[in-house]
């Protein structure tokens, strides 16, 4: 709702209980979101980073001095180049910090795209081809 920010721990109650209810296999639990929901998925990486295999926030951003918790996690963030509701920066301040810290980052910017970046990401089967790639065989 307007005016409410994301709160990762009812979040992560949420796919604790999906995790139980359905067959899941948890090496394989993947996050995306967009816009806001993109800040949430930078939020909700860092505060489980031991929780998801791979992950990719479309436009949004996070507190870049808390990355360090995350460069082990393979994310592809997008972001619209002429995007005038969240700030190209927001990513980009995120995808620099993890880059600095040899993170596993890959960052694609929509040099005509404004707000709308959902469309041509999530039409895009590549980022499907990816995530699959990526588990965590820890769990």
């Amino acid at each position: 709702p307007e005016g409410i920010w994301w709160d990762v721990d009812d979040l992560k109650v949420l796919v604790d209980e999906m995790v139980t209810v359905y067959p899941i296999d948890t090496t394989r639990l993947y996050l995306t979101g967009l816009s806001m929901g993109g800040y949430g998925t930078w939020e909700m990486l860092m505060k489980y980073p031991d929780l998801f295999a791979a992950a990719i926030p479309v436009r949004g951003g996070g507190y870049a001095a808390r990355a360090r918790l995350i460069r082990h996690i393979p994310i592809w963030a997008f972001h619209g180049l002429k995007d005038d509701v969240v700030p190209i920066d927001n990513s980009q301040r995120m995808v620099d910090t993890l880059k600095e810290l040899d993170g596993d980052i890959t960052f694609t910017i929509y040099p005509e795209a404004g707000h709308d970046t959902w469309t041509e990401t999530y039409n895009n089967p590549e980022i499907y081809t990816w995530l699959l790639k990526h588990s965590d065989t820890k769990r």
